[in-house]
């Protein structure tokens, strides 16, 4: 349900990194490692399953807006996921 704005203190910008702000030109990262990295935390930082899907929810979205400026690989092995990095 809807809630007025005017219950809230603050209201920022919905701002997202750029992925030239988020990721580093000579790495490939995961779609996992985005999600935390894009939450301010480490790409290696443990999630329990819920947390991770949640922030999946917000880093699938990021990643298809700004597929203009990735590269993407597949994943090694069959096990793995893809791979994402700065188109150069």
């Amino acid at each position: 349900m809807p809630v007025p704005k005017a219950e809230f203190e603050q209201l920022p910008p919905c701002d997202f990194y750029t992925p030239a702000e988020l990721l580093e030109d000579d790495q490939m990262y995961t779609v996992y490692e985005i999600a935390r990295m894009l939450q301010g935390a480490d790409p290696d930082a443990e999630l329990d399953p819920e947390t991770e899907d949640v922030l999946l929810d917000w880093a699938i979205p990021w990643v298809m807006t700004n597929a203009d400026d990735l590269v993407v690989a597949e994943p090694r092995d069959e096990d793995e996921p893809g791979y994402y990095g700065l188109k150069e």
